[in-house]
């Protein structure tokens, strides 16, 4: 299915996903008129991302005129990357953007296209997400949706329990 089935398909749809992930005044704080590395920045459960993001040198990138879904994981879902798995991954800038693009799309995929829907979503990475938006948004069989839309100036956010890695 390419991105304007995707689209097309969902159109209509309401998202019933939760603000678990942010606080909702803190979303509503930082939403709408800053870039993704604002939001992110602004975000206590998202530093980690922040971290990698600027050790990737992928800050300007995301910061960036567009229209970007990002599926963000939290600090806890980068803990549960297996030990130093992490710590390699920032001493090597190069394998830590394949990681992170990984979790982006130069495509805007709000929760409203993804619920309900089963789908592949292409990464910047050239990879691709697997969606099945039936019971909750999860990607890639087991990584969950936990904060929905999350909307800033140059895309929309996704926060995720995980840390996708590419395959």
């Amino acid at each position: 299915m390419d991105r304007r089935q995707f689209i097309t398909r969902s159109a209509g749809l309401v998202s019933a996903l939760p603000f678990a992930g942010l606080a909702a005044t803190q979303a509503a704080a930082v939403t709408g008129s800053s870039t993704i590395v604002e939001l992110a920045v602004a975000t206590p459960d998202l530093s980690t991302l922040v971290t990698a993001v600027q050790a990737a040198g992928l800050v300007d990138t995301l910061s960036a005129d567009g229209n970007f879904t990002v599926f963000a994981p939290t600090n806890r879902a980068f803990a549960h990357l297996p030990h130093g798995v992490l710590d390699s991954l920032l001493a090597d800038p190069a394998a830590l953007a394949n990681v992170l693009t990984y979790h982006v799309s130069g495509d805007y995929y709000p929760a409203s296209a993804l619920v309900g829907q089963h789908g592949v979503v292409p990464t910047v990475q050239g990879g691709t997400i697997r969606v099945n938006g039936r019971n909750g948004v999860h990607l890639n069989g087991s990584v969950s949706v936990t904060t929905a839309d999350v909307f800033a100036s140059n895309g929309v956010v996704h926060i995720i329990d995980a840390v996708l890695l590419p395959h």
